[in-house]
């Protein structure tokens, strides 16, 4: 049977690459997209939307108004957000309420009238600052390690659970996102909207339009790519820092598995993200884009630490694996996400070097 599935912020790198993946998969789905195109390069994605026919809505979730023509819906993605760790804290808070909290109650308003169900994209900010910082580490040749020896639960080598102690703070924009969170099992528990919540890590691939304070593997390969420069910031300026990351491929494929087996995942938040497997500290990302890029550039060493930052986040989806039986894995590493992202940023070149250089 064909679905109908609007995913919000769908001309954003996430969305769109969910809306394009979704609709060659099941060409009989009607798929639809609706963002306002705030986010500089996400108009260069509604030609690509076009082409394979997915429908675009210009409009904003923070105005209820803007979703009062879906009348009947199988599934909402919730993929629109300020993604910025640091939005709100040398910036007005409200406008970050008003996107990633108030624009998502609207979204729950409208799976509760037509009768979607409810899948949210989270983040692995929700998790406290301190409590990331004051976790045992190891510092390695190349990248800091957590080790196993831990006075916290939810947390070992392997990375973060879902049992980690949520007590403190975590930026503005964690705080909207775990809010949503608490909102979003009350309209599955009370109102009987079908939910899942993926708390997504690091998520990158072609298409990103990586910025200093989000979408740092292609920030880091494009300023390689265009001979540009960077810093190593914080924690001794060594780029040591390290994350995992989750190609969007691998995402598209965790939600088409979703979508086709609701009952298996709703009411569930999960950790979702590439794991120890598919991670990088900043020093080993540079190598890797020197060898890709056979470019070497000025990287500038800066041993404060900015507000926000952690020294390591890992996803551990243990969890997540328990709930789908195994049946959803992570394939993509990050050599291959530095493969994609290149090969893409060298065919669209003309239309990428104002916005990523």
């Amino acid at each position: 049977m064909s679905k109908q599935i609007l995913i919000t912020g769908g001309a954003g790198f996430v969305g769109s690459t969910l809306a394009i993946g979704l609709k060659k998969l099941y060409p009989a789905y009607q798929i639809m997209a609706l963002d306002n195109l705030r986010r500089r390069g996400s108009e260069l994605n509604l030609i690509r939307l076009k082409e394979v026919g997915v429908e675009f809505f210009h409009g904003d979730i923070r105005n209820q108004e803007d979703l009062v023509s879906f009348e009947k819906l199988d599934f909402i993605i919730d993929a629109s957000a300020d993604p910025s760790v640091l939005s709100g804290i040398n910036s007005p808070v409200m406008p970050l309420i008003q996107a990633n909290l108030n624009g998502t109650v609207h979204c729950l308003e409208l799976a509760q009238k037509t009768g979607a169900a409810f899948l949210f994209l989270s983040t692995s900010r929700i998790y406290p600052i301190k409590n990331l910082e004051s976790a045992a580490f190891e510092e390695l040749d190349t990248r800091f390690v957590w080790s196993d020896n831990q006075t916290m639960p939810g947390i070992s080598s392997k990375g973060i659970t879902e049992q980690f102690p949520l007590t403190g703070s975590r930026s503005f924009y964690g705080a909207t996102k775990l809010a949503s969170e608490l909102l979003i099992n009350e309209y599955n528990e009370i109102k009987n909207v079908p939910a899942i919540i993926n708390r997504c890590g690091v998520i990158s691939g072609p298409w990103q339009m990586g910025k200093v304070d989000q979408g740092v593997l292609v920030l880091w390969l494009a300023r390689h790519y265009f001979k540009g420069s960077l810093s190593y910031i914080g924690y001794g300026g060594t780029g040591k820092q390290m994350r995992d990351v989750l190609h969007a491929e691998d995402l598209l494929s965790l939600i088409d598995h979703q979508i086709h087996n609701l009952k298996m995942y709703n009411g569930k938040t999960m950790n979702v993200g590439g794991g120890l497997n598919s991670s990088f500290s900043l020093q080993e990302l540079t190598k890797l884009c020197e060898e890709v890029t056979g470019n070497k550039i000025s990287i500038q060493s800066v041993t404060e630490n900015r507000a926000a930052d952690v020294r390591i986040y890992v996803s551990d989806c243990s969890y997540l694996n328990e709930v789908n039986g195994g049946l959803w894995q992570a394939k993509k590493s990050v050599q291959d996400l530095v493969s994609d992202t290149f090969d893409w940023m060298r065919a669209n070149e003309n239309n990428l070097k104002n916005i990523l250089s």
